[in-house]
């Protein structure tokens, strides 16, 4: 594929900014709508949208039964379970708190490989295992932040959705799965949005018409579907086939200080200073475990069949 210069700046934005930006954008949508109802809406409306566009640039919707199978699980793993509880959790946890709180997903990737593969963990990897250990027990180790009504569910929340999304990226990583990216995002998204319908109901979700939705919950949704659902996983994938991994893996050092700093200025969210340090800890050691000589295959970030997500 040629490279674009302009396109692969616009690129990083994309993912390091609007990315980062989603956890916002997903607060304050939260805020009114109840969670899984909101991740529904999202999905199926981004997975319908990008069937649409896919035909109309010829692509062909045709998937195996066995891909579309694997479709569905790899949606529930990313997006129903994953996403959907991270949505969930915002109820409880501030955005900042929630973007820094899933860096650690690389952490967590590692160990999983370790128990599930019996992966060895390479030397810098168990430095960044360490680090990210501590980081996250200075995070979550705050006691202004633990006294918050919900906040302990909150954090156990977002810890079973990195589980979720660590099962996941083992899982695509030798799954069969529809060749063309896009479609797969869209099968993803359309069998996980109505999934996450079906489990708004269960819960007794009360619905709440688009029409009695609040100017900055409708500007938030907008934005979660055109920009953090479509564009940015488009421009994740574009700079998958152009720059290394390792340079499109920054984002995951940005994004957490994107969301703290967006939180802070339009929600008024607290930043400690303990929760400063901990940032520092937590991504220095998934620094070293996202460096060349420890072992790769993380997160969303490892080699050619990642996982096919929105960033929360």
């Amino acid at each position: 594929m040629q490279r674009n210069t302009v396109l692969v700046v616009v690129s990083f934005f994309a993912i390091y900014f609007i990315w980062g930006s989603t956890y916002l954008w997903n607060k304050i949508a939260v805020t009114e709508l109840p969670a899984f109802m909101l991740a529904g809406i999202r999905f199926l409306t981004a997975g319908s949208l990008i069937f649409i566009i896919s035909r109309i640039l010829g692509y062909s919707l045709k998937v195996t039964k066995q891909q579309f199978k694997n479709s569905i699980l790899a949606g529930f793993l990313f997006l129903t379970f994953g996403n959907g509880v991270v949505v969930w959790a915002l109820k409880y946890v501030d955005s900042g708190f929630a973007a820094l709180e899933v860096s650690a997903q690389p952490l967590v990737v590692l160990l999983m490989m370790r128990v599930l593969q019996g992966k060895k963990i390479q030397p810098m990897s168990i430095v960044g295992v360490i680090l990210g250990i501590t980081g996250i027990l200075l995070l979550v180790g705050q006691k202004q932040i633990i006294a918050q009504e919900g906040a302990l569910f909150g954090m156990v929340l977002i810890f079973v959705c990195m589980t979720s999304w660590s099962y996941g990226s083992l899982f695509v990583g030798k799954a069969d799965l529809p060749k063309n990216f896009f479609v797969n995002t869209g099968y993803q998204m359309l069998t996980s949005g109505l999934s996450l319908l079906v489990m708004s109901t269960l819960f007794g979700e009360q619905w709440i018409s688009p029409i009695h939705w609040s100017t900055p919950v409708i500007w938030s949704m907008s934005l979660l579907i055109t920009f953090g659902s479509i564009i940015t996983f488009t421009a994740f994938n574009y700079l998958l086939r152009i720059v290394s991994p390792e340079k499109v893996a920054t984002s995951t050092y940005v994004n957490p200080i994107v969301a703290m700093l967006l939180g802070w200025y339009f929600l008024d969210e607290n930043i400690t200073l303990q929760s400063a340090i901990a940032s520092v800890v937590l991504l220095t050691g998934v620094y070293f475990i996202n460096s060349k000589k420890s072992l790769t295959i993380l997160s969303r970030f490892s080699g050619k069949r990642i996982p096919r997500k929105v960033k929360d």
